[in-house]
């Protein structure tokens, strides 16, 4: 029997919101709302003076407002004597890799009680900005405070900005695209199958307290574009893109099960974390092969699969990193469930909101008192970068018969893509593409990745003829167009007869 001073356990959960959608409080800070959300995390457990028992906190990265020790500040208001302190870097998959990390630590008796948090006030210090106030006049933190440093690398590698391929809205409908032509969906299906899933996400962010925007959306209002859904990258309307400016905040304690049953914390409040994996890509997407599948997605489903001793079939709850469409359907996909599957039991970035970093932290929230419930295992997934980085975790309502099992360090996959073809002229048949849209709700620019006929990638962005051409997305890939590239800007010519698609009315 696996020793219980070795089995890492959630025993506290607690999230928030300040505000919500068209109705927005005071502002309040990230850390503010942090607290807050420890402190219900804490209380959530039954246990008393588990606060005093913290040796470590962890923090996801909160990208509204700088912090230089956002944990140790935090540490000195619980009134915690946490001898660590980490801050992740920026990304998605933080929370679950930190939540596996921490079980590790647990397992290995190198943390004894751990508070992992993560929050946001992008509606606060957004809301601040258009009225020209600075939030540390408020009385926010000045540790440094103001917005943190952003590094133009973070856009994304010299060939994807060469590409004009510098934002998550005009890269993962590069992705949509190419999923829905290898699974034979036209452009309208793959909009079709989005607006189902997310509506779906709707109904299910209308039950969760914390949700930024619970009302309910339909799949017809989700596919309905118009003056508030107009299409952002085609095919996603605004309502399929994640909602960033949300003031929600996180938190989730963890011990080991010899200490949970020391402090008294009833057993149907115990929640087990089996562990999981994680797997990275090249940041450059221009460097992977394939823009159908997620190979880190897949290497870190197998790994965690493998190590749980689980079938896809075992999961009673899978919740998905929902920033666009494509990732939950990959998630799908991967794990071979049926297409109707709704993997999400907190609501998605869409409408339960997307605090940048710190989504799936909600997540853990969310299943951990389904597995109190009406659930037995449940596994949660994590995403970063541009499908870049992903991490799963599998949490359960009993133990593991070996404890913790989990691989918290992530497998770094090489690149794989094939040469690159600068400033090529010639045919290329189309790998993937799509089309930003203005505000006048006409392509703007297009995007393209395409393959020579000697097996050589080309990339690049188009003016607004082209984006007209290319807003198909599914119904051109696999097609052949004329392309001039120069230095990145592509003019694009249809070589067989393919209709361009209408035009999206505004």
């Amino acid at each position: 029997m696996t020793d219980p001073a070795r089995v890492p356990v959630v025993v506290g959960v607690g999230d928030l919101r300040s505000g919500r959608a068209g109705a927005p409080a005071d502002p309040r800070e990230p850390l503010d709302l942090i607290h807050e959300a420890a402190v219900a995390a804490l209380a959530d457990s039954g246990a008393d003076g588990l606060a005093q028992r913290i040796d470590s906190v962890y923090a996801v990265k909160t990208a509204s407002w700088a912090y230089d020790d956002l944990p140790a500040l935090l540490a000195a208001r619980l009134g915690a004597a946490a001898v660590r302190t980490h801050t992740s870097p920026i990304g998605g998959h933080w929370p679950a890799a930190l939540l596996d990390r921490i079980a590790h630590e647990i397992a290995t008796g190198a943390a004894g009680v751990a508070l992992l948090v993560g929050g946001e006030s992008q509606a606060s210090v957004t809301a601040a900005t258009k009225t020209g106030t600075d939030p540390a006049t408020l009385g926010w933190t000045t540790d440094p405070g103001g917005p943190p440093a952003f590094d133009p690398d973070d856009l994304g590698s010299p060939a994807m900005q060469r590409a004009g391929m510098i934002a998550p809205t005009r890269v993962y409908p590069l992705f949509e695209t190419r999923l829905s032509h290898e699974l034979g969906h036209s452009r309208d299906e793959s909009l079709a199958w989005s607006a189902q899933l997310y509506a779906a996400f709707s109904e299910i962010a209308g039950r969760n307290p914390a949700a930024w925007n619970p009302d309910l959306r339909t799949a017809e209002d989700i596919t309905a574009v118009g003056p508030r859904n107009r299409m952002v990258t085609a095919p996603y309307p605004l309502l399929l893109n994640a909602m960033p400016f949300v003031d929600q905040a996180a938190a989730v304690v963890v011990t080991s099960l010899a200490t949970a049953r020391e402090l008294g914390v009833a057993e149907d409040r115990i929640v087990y974390v089996w562990g999981g994996a994680g797997a990275t890509e090249p940041a450059d997407i221009l460097a992977r092969a394939d823009f159908g599948r997620s190979a880190a997605l897949a290497d870190a489903l197998a790994r965690t699969l493998e190590r749980t001793d689980l079938r896809p079939a075992d999961l009673d709850i899978v919740d998905a990193y929902s920033c666009f469409p494509v990732v939950p359907k990959l998630l799908i996909e991967h794990l071979g469930l049926p297409r109707e599957t709704v993997p999400s039991v907190t609501g998605g970035h869409s409408f339960f909101g997307g605090p940048l970093n710190s989504y799936t932290l909600h997540s853990f929230v969310a299943v951990t008192r389904r597995l109190r419930t009406d659930a037995e295992i449940a596994l949660v997934h994590g995403n970063g970068g541009y499908l870049t980085y992903q991490h799963t975790v599998v949490l359960a309502a009993a133990p593991h018969t070996r404890g913790y099992v989990g691989d918290p360090e992530p497998r770094v996959l090489t690149a794989t893509a094939p040469e690159f073809a600068a400033d090529y002229t010639g045919e290329v048949e189309i790998h993937t593409a799509t089309a930003e849209y203005g505000r006048d709700g006409h392509p703007a620019i297009g995007f393209l990745v395409g393959t020579t006929p000697d097996g050589r990638r080309v990339s690049g962005y188009t003016d607004a003829a082209g984006a007209a051409v290319l807003a198909g997305g599914p119904d051109l890939a696999g097609r052949t167009v004329h392309v001039v590239d120069r230095g990145g800007a592509l003019t694009v010519t249809l070589t067989d007869p393919v209709p361009v698609p209408e035009e999206t009315p505004a």
